[in-house]
């Protein structure tokens, strides 16, 4: 029996592992391959299994299901046939396949050069439903776009979000404003969640052993996704330059004083370098960034960007020792909810703002090229200094008389009030609420 075989027949005959669910759900559009991009550990394989079980619960008979993980170090140096191998393979072994619907999982997809070509011909001449995985955002940018050319829907798959998290914890979800007790609870449990971050693997570790965990996904999207992929030498600049934007996550970004920090250490990299690398941090999941909110693409370009790391509880394991930034982290979680809350809209939809008066709201949802926004977002986590408060109002009562909007919101992490201002409202919200919609 060589591998290929050894693989089917081994998916065939284990149970599916038992999931915490996942809220995010596939598109059930037969014509179409499913994609799911993220980044490595964020539960892509078992989305994937979900959607099995899913299957299997329908009806849809086992032997009719394929599932193959493209970097299962069994199958490397891969082949350059090693797809129409393993689907003739599967064929030979269930025969009853071919005829009826096929269901193919391909896991880490990224791994095999010219996969999108296959997956094509496939959609074309073969009754099957396709889902692959990948961690790398141009699966959805290039491959996806070009390819398949409209036969191919891309889900994006973040760590677990705080309703997610409380999922796993076997947490009913309320549907209405609880009550005292249960909004102690939920206070809690998203102060954890700020600390432990949404990577389903690391739920249930102790801190010490979370941390290091968190540290290792780390080194091993730098080493495969970023150096291995695009053969990167300069290894020190790509670390730290990586834990640099982690550290200060939220934070606008500064290329210039990066790569100053760097030369400091004697580690030479030039500024067009960094930029590559911020692109490949992107690409592979580990980092997001927003541009400043303005009809000018050479204004957008120009300005600093801010960068977000994929999950606040792999910013805080990547922290030094005894720093502690709950207002960053909450701002990050406020930005990746809105980034699951705005899937399927154009890339940029958010920006941060930057008032006439130098103020600056965190997060404007909109479309800058048309001057469009419609929904204006500040973080804060204590507003209980007068200061505080004032510099928070002024920044959304800037914001609200030159956008147009009405309604503006201030996530916090235990306050809650409406306030009423000159040209509209400020709604302020505890985070966990905030988070979970009610």
């Amino acid at each position: 029996m060589d591998t290929i075989e050894k693989l089917i027949v081994d998916f065939q005959e284990r149970p599916l592992p038992v999931v915490s669910p996942r809220l995010t759900t596939l598109p059930d559009a037969s014509s179409m391959a499913r994609v799911v991009i993220g980044m490595r550990r964020s539960g892509k394989t078992y989305l994937l299994f979900q959607e099995m079980q899913r299957l299997i619960d329908a009806g849809v008979e086992k032997n009719r299901l394929l599932y193959v993980n493209f970097e299962d170090d069994r199958l490397q140096p891969l082949e350059p046939n090693v797809l129409d191998r393993t689907l003739e393979t599967f064929y030979r072994l269930n025969p009853t396949a071919r005829s009826k619907d096929a269901y193919l999982f391909f896991d880490e997809i990224q791994a095999v050069s010219g996969w999108s070509r296959f997956a094509r011909r496939v959609l074309d001449t073969e009754s099957v439903r396709l889902y692959v995985s990948g961690s790398s955002a141009k699966m959805l940018s290039t491959e996806v776009a070009t390819e398949f050319r409209g036969r191919g829907y891309a889900v994006e798959l973040l760590p677990l979000s705080f309703a997610e998290s409380l999922l796993y914890s076997n947490v009913e979800l309320p549907t209405n404003s609880p009550g005292s007790r249960m909004r102690s609870k939920l206070e809690a449990a998203f102060a954890k969640y700020l600390r432990v971050g949404g990577f389903p693997d690391v739920q249930d570790l102790v801190e010490a052993e979370r941390i290091q965990t968190l540290q290792d996904y780390v080194q091993l999207v730098l080493l495969r996704d970023i150096i291995d992929r695009h053969g990167v030498k300069n290894v020190n600049a790509v670390r730290y330059f990586a834990l640099a934007l982690l550290q200060s996550s939220s934070s606008l970004t500064s290329v210039n004083k990066i790569a100053n920090d760097l030369k400091s250490r004697g580690v030479a990299v030039g500024k067009d370098t960094l930029y590559d690398l911020l692109d490949y941090f992107v690409d592979a999941f580990l980092l997001f960034t927003i541009p400043v909110f303005d009809r000018s693409l050479r204004v957008r370009e120009a300005n600093p960007k801010k960068a977000y790391a994929i999950d606040p509880g792999l910013a805080y394991a990547v922290s030094p020792a005894g720093v502690s930034n709950p207002g960053a982290r909450l701002e990050n979680a406020v930005y990746l909810e809105l980034r699951r809350r705005l899937r399927g809209t154009r890339d940029g939809a958010i920006s941060y703002y930057s008032t006439a008066a130098g103020t600056e709201v965190d997060f404007i949802v909109g479309d800058a090229e048309t001057d469009q926004g419609t929904q204006l977002l500040q973080v804060c986590a204590d507003m209980s200094k007068t200061e505080t408060r004032e510099r928070e109002i002024r920044a959304l009562m800037d914001a609200m008389k030159e956008t147009g909007l009405q309604e503006s919101t201030i996530v916090t992490m235990h306050d809650s009030e409406r306030i009423t201002v000159d040209g509209g409202v400020i709604n302020v919200v505890p985070a966990w609420a905030w988070m979970l919609g009610v």
